[in-house]
């Protein structure tokens, strides 16, 4: 296992913020997974020995939380909520679209690493389902017309400066179409 000195720098500097160095464990795996992608046997046993602790101890936060991952996901992560709110105007159909767009099932990863799609309890923003999260970018509204299209998208690579799809996250930090539709209803009521 390869970690960059800057890793290993901030994994020496967050375990004396525990009282018990164990109990640094979470964020010593997030911190490892985020460079990474994933922990696999090799690192569980690195993590333990650097904490005091059981490579099972370790294993067992893992195979546990479903953030937490022993293979890496795509390069280009898809999270499909499927929370009652989200489920109830369309998320599964939207799962189904794009993991036909997408050529990858549910829960895996497409044969050249480029997608993977993921089922996911509530990515908190129910009142404007279905969500789809790409990568780290939060797209609403997404039904199954608008998955075909989103897909359509990032097969291109050009989802990043889509018009038609601006995720909640760029519309805060920008003056986009989104967010002005968004200001102007809210001041017309």
């Amino acid at each position: 296992m390869k970690l960059t000195k800057e890793t290993l720098r901030k994994i020496d500097d967050v375990i004396p913020r525990y009282p018990d160095k164990r109990s640094a464990v979470l964020m010593v795996i997030h911190l490892i997974q985020d460079e990474l992608g994933s922990i696999s046997d090799e690192t569980c046993e690195w993590i333990a020995e650097k904490l005091d602790l059981q490579p099972i101890n370790v294993k067992e936060l893992i195979t546990f939380y479903p953030m937490l991952r022993e293979t890496p996901w795509g390069k280009t992560h898809v999270r499909v909520c499927r929370t009652l709110p989200c489920a109830l105007r369309g998320s599964y159909a939207t799962c189904q679209k794009l993991e036909k767009k997408l050529g990858v099932k549910e829960g895996h990863v497409r044969e050249d690493g480029e997608y993977s799609i993921e089922f996911m309890e509530c990515l908190a923003d129910c009142g404007e389902g279905p969500v789809v999260m790409v990568g780290e970018e939060t797209f609403e509204n997404i039904d199954e017309k608008k998955a075909e299209k989103l897909a359509d998208q990032m097969l291109k690579g050009k989802l990043e400066k889509s018009a038609e799809f601006v995720s909640y996250e760029q519309g805060l930090l920008s003056d986009s179409p989104k967010k002005a539709k968004k200001s102007s209803s809210k001041a017309k009521k």
